[in-house]
């Protein structure tokens, strides 16, 4: 894992893995197609998931490894390729969980090529350290704005279990703001997992509601000392009272009282900041990533691009034929 380090302040040290490697990601994706193989060295090790294609091949994909693991020298490679080869990959994409500007990321790109990302490749991270006023104020002062006026006009905000509730309300905002969807099962399934799951608090759903009508609906997802909105939702009703504000800083003190320094609002256009503030106000903007980029950036946090995603070609011949079809 790579440290955040914020603008002018101590480095935010990781002290868990990334939530994409964590037995829950790999029980949640084996219910949806995949299933999860864990590579182990001594004490390293990266989960990775492999998908069945016809003839008993597979395409292995290992998300938000450590990317320490990538170091020259690292002894965590021999054995994530017997893996790979084991289970008959014809290659394997990983996405490290570290950032572009970070010099320290040695790869040993002998034997990788780079790859097209599979997560969203930029975001946004907002630090939780100092008190929750000193979070809202480096927040923009309209988003403060609306976080307040969401609850002088009535909107509270509770933990929720209507997982069909929370689908049929993801389906308006994927329909509204042209994102897709997740069929309910693995919405029904990622909550077992990770909020139901007795003694162990690795998510929560929340809910803004005004006068009992659910209105918007975020769940947030915890590892360590990192948080990570992964899944958000709103109707077309009572826009004007300014739930997803109120629900998304609910969201953030829930990751705060359970011990996260981070939170990763996860995913924006994939432009730096110079262009996103150039751009966002367009007329066709009002959509997709652009829209939540609107959003998002209201919350005080700093744009940052993933580390590159890396392919390890085992069967050169049908990755060519992969690559093609996909593209």
């Amino acid at each position: 894992m790579t440290d955040f380090i914020p603008p002018k302040k101590k480095p935010i040290r990781y002290t868990a893995p990334h939530i994409l490697q964590t037995d829950e990601w790999g029980e949640l994706k084996s219910a949806f197609g995949w299933y999860a193989v864990r590579a182990k060295a001594g004490t390293l090790s990266a989960q990775i998931l492999f998908r069945k294609l016809p003839l008993g091949l597979t395409i292995a994909y290992a998300p938000k490894p450590p990317a320490s693991l990538f170091r020259k020298g690292v002894g965590l490679g021999v054995e994530i390729d017997r893996v790979c080869k084991e289970n008959h990959a014809i290659f394997l994409k990983v996405e490290p969980d570290g950032w572009e500007a970070d010099d320290q990321l040695d790869y040993l790109l002998e034997g990788w090529r780079i790859g097209d990302p599979i997560q969203p490749p930029r975001t946004i991270l907002v630090d939780l350290r100092g008190t929750e006023e000193q979070i809202l104020g480096r927040m923009k002062q309209k988003t403060r704005y609306n976080i307040r006026l969401a609850g002088r006009k009535g909107v509270t905000v509770r933990a929720w279990d209507d997982v069909d509730a929370f689908y049929e309300m993801i389906q308006t905002t994927g329909g509204r703001d042209g994102f897709g969807v997740h069929a309910k099962e693995y919405y029904q399934r990622a909550y077992q997992l990770f909020v139901g799951k007795e003694g162990k608090t690795s998510a929560e759903l929340l809910v803004a509601e005004y006068e009992g009508k659910a209105l918007a609906a975020v769940m947030v997802f915890i590892s360590g000392n990192r948080a990570w909105y992964m899944y958000g939702a709103s109707n077309n009703e009572e826009r004007n009272r300014m739930p997803t504000y109120l629900v998304q800083w609910e969201a953030m003190r829930w990751a705060k009282e359970h011990g996260a320094e981070l939170y990763d609002l996860y995913g924006v256009p994939d432009h730096d900041e110079e262009y996103l503030e150039k751009h966002f106000n367009g007329t066709q903007r009002n959509t997709g990533l652009w829209g939540v980029y609107r959003f998002k950036r209201g919350f005080g946090g700093e744009v940052k691009r993933a580390a590159q995603a890396l392919d390890r070609v085992y069967k050169p011949f049908l990755y060519a034929l992969y690559r093609t079809f996909k593209h």
